[in-house]
């Protein structure tokens, strides 16, 4: 006979980042993020920002919540562990049987001081969320309930919309999606952000100025790499 597992389990040291790592991220475009990082920290294209009056931009770091199928009660206790600016992960394995939030929660995620939601499953009460004013990206809109029984684990890796996110990691999320920085590479992304701003920005001026088709396609079109037959 084996003992009962622990109905929450609780990481008791995580990373965070640093003010001013979090600064540098604030009003990124994702896409510059996801550049940075090569082309990927993307999560899947269905975890999107929920819709209507709410707000769809944030960036912070992550809290994880990990939860079973149906179950929140690892996001409900990682409430209470929440600092200002974080972003809660909420893995609910990607069901999509019930709600993995709700207004309510979405408001005590505000008092708590927390900056937006993340999850791999949908979400209800919009109108309340609306009123609420926090960011939330979720897979759409259900009214079922969940339950709260466990077992949950805060602090931890989850896996999520395809990506493995960590506590301290940074979550930039947009209108494009959900992009997420490793804790480890931050400096790293942060330092290759103002060259993919300078590539965009001299790019967007082109366009501006005429452009039709980039150089690089040009100059493939008019040698041997492209071949033309009737």
């Amino acid at each position: 006979m084996i003992e009962e597992p622990p109905v929450l389990t609780i990481r008791a040291t995580r990373r965070r980042p640093s003010a001013a790592q979090i600064a540098a991220f604030q009003g990124v475009p994702t896409g510059f993020v996801a550049d940075a990082l090569g082309g990927g920290g993307a999560l899947d294209a269905r975890i999107a920002p929920i819709g209507g009056s709410v707000p769809a931009a944030v960036a912070g770091p992550a809290l994880t919540a990990d939860n079973g199928p149906a179950d929140i009660l690892a996001t409900l206790a990682a409430l209470a562990h929440v600092q200002d600016g974080d972003v809660l992960v909420a893995a609910f394995a990607g069901h999509q049987g019930c709600a993995a939030a709700g207004d309510r929660l979405m408001g005590m995620l505000k008092n708590s001081g927390g900056a937006g939601l993340v999850t791999d499953g949908p979400m209800r009460d919009l109108a309340g969320i609306e009123a609420v004013g926090l960011p939330a990206f979720c897979t759409g809109l259900i009214p079922s309930s969940p339950f709260s029984k466990g077992p949950g684990r805060i602090g931890f890796p989850v896996q999520i919309g395809g990506q493995q996110v960590d506590s301290g990691d940074m979550i930039v999320a947009d209108r494009d999606g959900v992009v997420v920085v490793p804790f480890d590479w931050i400096d790293a992304i942060i330092a290759r952000l103002g060259e993919v701003r300078a590539m965009e920005e001299a790019l967007d001026a082109e366009v501006a100025k005429g452009l039709k088709v980039p150089p690089a396609i040009e100059a493939l079109l008019a040698g041997p790499g492209a071949a033309t037959t009737d």
